[in-house]
Protein backbone atom coordinates (compact mmCIF):
# COMPACT_ATOMS: atom_id res chain seq x y z
CA UNK A 1 0.00 0.00 0.00
CA UNK A 2 1.05 3.49 -0.80
CA UNK A 3 2.28 6.11 1.31
CA UNK A 4 0.27 9.17 1.62
CA UNK A 5 -1.40 8.70 -1.30
CA UNK A 6 -5.06 8.68 -1.28
CA UNK A 7 -7.51 11.09 0.55
CA UNK A 8 -7.42 12.12 4.29
CA UNK A 9 -8.69 8.85 6.78
CA UNK A 10 -7.25 6.54 3.95
CA UNK A 11 -4.16 5.55 6.26
CA UNK A 12 -3.89 5.99 10.01
CA UNK A 13 -0.50 4.98 11.29
CA UNK A 14 -0.40 3.57 14.39
CA UNK A 15 3.23 3.27 16.88
CA UNK A 16 4.19 3.57 20.13
CA UNK A 17 6.85 5.74 22.24
CA UNK A 18 8.70 4.78 25.52
CA UNK A 19 9.44 7.45 28.35
CA UNK A 20 9.88 7.52 32.37
CA UNK A 21 8.72 10.05 34.39
CA UNK A 22 11.32 11.48 37.45
CA UNK A 23 9.91 8.65 39.84
CA UNK A 24 11.28 6.23 37.09
CA UNK A 25 7.77 4.81 36.67
CA UNK A 26 6.93 3.84 32.56
CA UNK A 27 5.55 5.71 30.14
CA UNK A 28 4.26 4.25 26.82
CA UNK A 29 3.30 6.91 24.48
CA UNK A 30 0.23 5.71 21.59
CA UNK A 31 0.84 8.02 18.65
CA UNK A 32 -1.99 7.78 15.88
CA UNK A 33 -1.42 10.46 12.71
CA UNK A 34 -2.98 10.37 9.09
CA UNK A 35 -0.54 9.10 6.71
CA UNK A 36 -2.19 12.15 3.65
CA UNK A 37 -2.60 14.99 6.60
CA UNK A 38 0.56 14.04 8.20
CA UNK A 39 -1.86 15.41 11.82
CA UNK A 40 -1.23 13.99 15.11
CA UNK A 41 -4.65 12.30 15.99
CA UNK A 42 -3.36 10.99 19.15
CA UNK A 43 -0.34 11.14 21.18
CA UNK A 44 -1.53 9.29 24.29
CA UNK A 45 0.26 8.05 27.15
CA UNK A 46 -0.61 5.59 29.45
CA UNK A 47 1.48 3.52 32.13
CA UNK A 48 1.03 0.63 30.04
CA UNK A 49 -0.52 -0.42 26.49
CA UNK A 50 -2.46 -3.30 25.56
CA UNK A 51 -4.33 -4.45 22.73
CA UNK A 52 -7.69 -3.58 24.71
CA UNK A 53 -6.01 0.08 25.33
CA UNK A 54 -5.04 0.62 21.85
CA UNK A 55 -8.15 -0.28 20.31
CA UNK A 56 -10.01 1.62 23.04
CA UNK A 57 -7.92 4.76 21.41
CA UNK A 58 -9.09 3.89 18.22
CA UNK A 59 -12.58 3.40 18.60
CA UNK A 60 -12.16 6.61 20.76
CA UNK A 61 -10.95 8.56 17.89
CA UNK A 62 -13.26 7.36 15.34
CA UNK A 63 -15.90 8.39 17.51
CA UNK A 64 -14.39 12.10 18.62
CA UNK A 65 -13.51 12.62 14.67
CA UNK A 66 -16.54 11.44 13.18
CA UNK A 67 -14.40 9.69 10.78
CA UNK A 68 -12.65 6.49 10.37
CA UNK A 69 -9.91 5.72 8.80
CA UNK A 70 -9.82 2.69 5.72
CA UNK A 71 -6.95 1.35 6.66
CA UNK A 72 -4.68 1.37 9.84
CA UNK A 73 -0.33 0.78 9.36
CA UNK A 74 1.25 -0.82 12.61
CA UNK A 75 4.25 -3.02 13.24
CA UNK A 76 3.65 -6.44 13.02
CA UNK A 77 4.84 -7.62 16.15
CA UNK A 78 5.13 -7.85 20.04
CA UNK A 79 4.70 -4.30 20.88
CA UNK A 80 1.24 -4.16 19.16
CA UNK A 81 -0.81 -7.35 20.37
CA UNK A 82 -1.03 -8.31 16.25
CA UNK A 83 -3.58 -11.00 16.54
CA UNK A 84 -5.82 -8.60 18.86
CA UNK A 85 -6.10 -5.54 16.08
CA UNK A 86 -6.11 -7.84 13.00
CA UNK A 87 -9.07 -8.71 15.02
CA UNK A 88 -10.62 -5.52 15.79
CA UNK A 89 -9.83 -3.93 12.06
CA UNK A 90 -12.63 -5.90 10.21
CA UNK A 91 -15.04 -5.32 12.80
CA UNK A 92 -14.84 -1.46 12.37
CA UNK A 93 -14.67 -2.23 8.32
CA UNK A 94 -10.88 -1.05 8.69
CA UNK A 95 -7.81 -3.16 6.70
CA UNK A 96 -5.30 -3.73 9.04
CA UNK A 97 -1.73 -3.53 7.63
CA UNK A 98 1.72 -4.53 8.95
CA UNK A 99 4.75 -3.68 8.16
CA UNK A 100 7.41 -5.83 8.49
CA UNK A 101 9.46 -6.61 11.44
CA UNK A 102 12.35 -4.54 10.84
CA UNK A 103 11.47 -2.57 7.63
CA UNK A 104 10.65 0.99 10.15
CA UNK A 105 10.60 2.79 6.65
CA UNK A 106 7.77 0.85 5.74
CA UNK A 107 6.12 3.05 8.14
CA UNK A 108 7.97 5.97 7.50
CA UNK A 109 5.79 8.98 8.12
CA UNK A 110 4.56 7.58 11.60
CA UNK A 111 8.33 7.26 12.21
CA UNK A 112 8.99 10.48 10.70
CA UNK A 113 6.05 12.35 13.52
CA UNK A 114 8.28 9.73 16.30
CA UNK A 115 11.39 11.50 15.26
CA UNK A 116 10.30 15.15 15.83
CA UNK A 117 8.46 14.16 18.84
CA UNK A 118 11.10 12.55 20.55
CA UNK A 119 13.66 15.65 19.39
CA UNK A 120 11.09 18.36 20.04
CA UNK A 121 9.36 16.82 23.30
CA UNK A 122 10.18 13.54 25.01
CA UNK A 123 13.89 14.77 25.16
CA UNK A 124 12.92 18.59 26.21
CA UNK A 125 10.35 17.55 28.58
CA UNK A 126 10.55 15.87 32.40
CA UNK A 127 7.22 14.36 33.88
CA UNK A 128 6.42 14.22 37.53
CA UNK A 129 3.46 12.14 36.50
CA UNK A 130 1.28 10.48 33.69
CA UNK A 131 -1.35 13.39 34.30
CA UNK A 132 1.65 15.79 33.64
CA UNK A 133 2.20 13.69 30.62
CA UNK A 134 -0.97 13.67 28.92
CA UNK A 135 -1.41 17.59 29.77
CA UNK A 136 1.61 18.20 27.91
CA UNK A 137 1.32 15.66 25.15
CA UNK A 138 -1.66 17.11 24.04
CA UNK A 139 -0.43 20.76 24.06
CA UNK A 140 2.21 19.22 21.75
CA UNK A 141 0.02 17.98 19.41
CA UNK A 142 -2.71 20.29 19.14
CA UNK A 143 0.47 22.99 18.60
CA UNK A 144 2.28 20.87 15.88
CA UNK A 145 -1.26 20.66 14.21
CA UNK A 146 -2.47 24.20 14.62
CA UNK A 147 0.72 26.01 14.15
CA UNK A 148 3.46 24.15 12.80
CA UNK A 149 3.45 24.32 8.57
CA UNK A 150 5.03 21.38 7.07
CA UNK A 151 7.00 21.84 3.69
CA UNK A 152 5.66 18.10 2.58
CA UNK A 153 1.95 20.09 3.18
CA UNK A 154 3.12 23.28 0.79
CA UNK A 155 3.95 24.92 3.54
CA UNK A 156 0.15 24.37 5.49
CA UNK A 157 0.22 22.94 8.85
CA UNK A 158 -1.74 20.00 8.81
CA UNK A 159 -5.18 21.09 10.11
CA UNK A 160 -4.63 24.27 7.50
CA UNK A 161 -3.84 21.52 4.80
CA UNK A 162 -7.25 19.47 5.63
CA UNK A 163 -8.76 22.50 5.37
CA UNK A 164 -8.11 23.78 2.26
CA UNK A 165 -8.39 20.00 0.79
CA UNK A 166 -11.97 19.75 2.26
CA UNK A 167 -12.60 23.43 0.76
CA UNK A 168 -11.03 22.75 -2.32
CA UNK A 169 -12.94 19.24 -3.00
CA UNK A 170 -16.02 20.95 -2.09
CA UNK A 171 -16.09 23.58 -4.66
CA UNK A 172 -15.09 21.17 -7.48
CA UNK A 173 -18.55 18.88 -6.52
Amino acid sequence: MAHGGGPPDHVWALDYQHDLTVDGRALRFCNVIDEFTRKALATRPRRSLNADRTTGLLDELIMTTGRKPEHIRMHNGPDLTRHALADWAPLGSVGAVFIEPGAPWENGHCESFNGRFRDEFLTTETFGSLLEAQILAEDWRTECNTYRPHSALNDLTPEGFRMHRETTHQQLS
